[in-house]
């Protein structure tokens, strides 16, 4: 199904979204009602409260395929880097929707305790709750699938939904079994706690679908491969000062530092720059700008000094070093200029990092002048 639905989609994100949304909403549309019916003849509080679910989950599938219908949206003046993220904000809506069926769910299950009420046992609610698990589990698989394959959150998100509510339902189906046998009405305690397991997930969700809002990292293996990918090229010697921008699923931008050899012919480097920019762009898709730094490679007494000084970096935090060395000698001192990564984590705050640092390097150059500039990691702790 996922294969079939990508091609009919010809992998558009938009219209992938579109279809299983679409599906979604047809499926909680016709399990909302089969549940409201029986949850009426039998006066049960926890499978109104999954029908209301399941009606929730069809507006939270509205707004999926409204997210991935904004999303597509070219880009304009306004937003030359399109409008990627709507498909964030749509997976927050859900998130958000998912909570609030949580604290709804909570709310009726302890009204529900406090004036308890006999549960009908029937064959037809066995039954509407079984087709109920069977529908979702196949919904989860398919929104998981699909989310994989596009790195889709709404997707995800709806996926994770399908699958707090096969534990509800569950929950559901095992207290008006227990009932049946034993006469024990466990009903609304089921939905107590389905409710609070509902509004935790809810929670996560939020905090998932808030974090590529506000910025976070990117991820470790994109870093790792575009770091891999510089610097496999003939005359990089490193890179630094890494920075990743998302603007939503497949629009990312990155940037960086290259580090290469003073002594090549600039033109050369120029060139061997545009042909690893052109290389992100054809093969990842990845519009990448990257910035030139000339190293001093045939001195040296500079070469030993960016040894030492990184050495009295990697002292001070393991994940700190140094880049763009440079040496202004004068009559009574010599500035020794570079820039130094402060980590993420570290335990030195930047400007006690900076202040250290320096008095190390004065205790091995007595005549240098450090003029240190503190760059922060924008990349990852990991890395």
């Amino acid at each position: 199904m996922t294969d079939w639905i990508i091609a009919h989609a010809n992998g558009d994100r938009a219209r992938v979204g579109a279809v299983a949304g679409i599906i979604c909403i047809a499926l909680n549309v016709a399990l909302c009602a089969a549940k409201a019916l029986v949850g009426i003849l039998s006066g049960s509080v926890s499978i109104l409260a999954d029908a209301f679910n399941n009606l929730s989950d069809a507006s939270s599938n509205i707004v999926s395929v409204l997210g991935f219908k904004l999303a597509s949206k070219p880009a304009d003046p306004e937003h030359p880097y399109g409008h990627g993220r709507f498909e964030y904000l749509s997976g927050l809506v859900v998130a958000v929707l998912v909570l609030m069926i949580g604290v709804e769910l909570v709310k009726s299950s302890i009204d529900k305790i406090l004036h308890p009420s006999p549960v009908e046992f029937s064959l037809a609610l066995v039954a509407v709750l079984v087709m109920s698990i069977l529908v979702k589990l196949w919904m989860a698989r398919l929104n998981n699938a699909l989310g994989d394959r596009i790195n889709s959150e709404t997707l995800l998100a709806t996926a994770q939904d399908s699958k707090n509510d096969v534990l509800a339902t569950g929950v559901v189906l095992a207290c008006a079994i227990i009932a049946r046998v034993t006469e024990v009405n466990l009903d609304a305690w089921a939905g107590l706690a389905v409710g609070v397991y509902i509004g935790w997930s809810g929670v996560e969700l939020i905090r998932d679908t808030v974090n590529p809002l506000l910025g976070q990292a990117p991820d470790p293996e994109l870093v790792a491969h575009i770091r891999a990918e510089i610097m496999a090229y003939p005359g990089v010697i490193g890179t630094h000062d890494l920075m990743v921008h998302d603007y939503g699923p497949g629009r990312q931008f990155a940037s960086a530092h290259v580090e290469m050899a003073a002594e090549t012919d600039p033109m050369e480097s120029h060139d061997a720059l545009d042909n690893i920019e052109q290389a992100f762009k054809d093969d990842d898709g990845l519009i990448v700008t990257l910035h030139y730094d000339p190293i001093i490679t045939n001195d040296p007494h500079v070469v030993d000094m960016r040894n030492k000084i990184d050495a009295m970096a990697k002292s001070l935090d393991g994940e700190a070093s140094i880049h763009d060395l440079r040496c202004v000698p004068g009559p009574t001192h010599t500035n020794v200029i570079f820039d130094c990564l402060h980590p993420t984590g570290c335990a030195l705050g930047p400007s006690e990092f900076k202040r250290k640092l320096g008095d190390l390097v004065i205790e091995e150059y007595p005549d240098a002048v450090p003029k240190i500039t503190i760059d922060e990691d924008y990349v990852s702790a990991e890395q």
